[in-house]
C-alpha cells in the first residue's frame, strides 16, 4: 500500500482521504459505541448503560451521526414503547479493522510514554 499517496504535499486540504476518515470516527463516543456494536445489534438502551458517562442526547447526536456516515443502521420496531436496534453496517464492519490498528498502535504509545517517564 502506498502510504504517501494522500499525503503528498501537492494536495488540497478537502482532499485528504485519511482526515474524512477520522471525522467520521470523531468525537468522545463513537469508537466506544462501535466497540459495543462488534457484537452485534444493541438497543439504545444497552448502549447508553454500556458506555458510561455518555447523556442520552450525545448517545443520541453520535448515532445519528454514524448513521449518517453510512457506518451504522438504526431499525425502529413498531411496538409500544417503541424499540431501537442499532448495529453496523457493511462500511462500518470494514472499519472493524482500522480500529483494530488504532488500538495496537495506542498500546505502543502507552509502553512509549510509560518507558520515557
Amino acid at each position: 500500500m502506498d502510504y504517501q499517496r494522500g499525503f503528498q504535499h501537492g494536495e488540497h486540504q478537502g482532499e485528504c482521504k485519511a482526515e474524512l476518515a477520522l471525522k467520521v470516527i470523531q468525537g468522545r463516543w463513537k469508537v466506544l459505541i462501535l466497540r459495543e456494536l462488534v457484537d452485534g445489534i444493541q438497543r439504545f438502551s444497552d448502549l447508553q448503560r454500556a458506555i458510561e458517562g455518555v447523556s442520552q442526547k450525545v448517545l443520541t447526536s453520535q448515532l445519528r451521526d454514524l448513521e449518517a456516515d453510512g457506518v451504522v443502521h438504526r431499525t425502529i420496531h413498531p411496538e409500544v414503547p417503541p424499540r431501537v436496534d442499532y448495529a453496523l453496517t457493511d462500511l462500518g464492519i470494514e472499519l472493524l479493522p482500522v480500529l483494530d490498528g488504532l488500538h495496537a498502535w495506542g498500546e505502543r504509545q502507552a509502553d512509549f510514554n510509560a518507558a520515557s517517564r
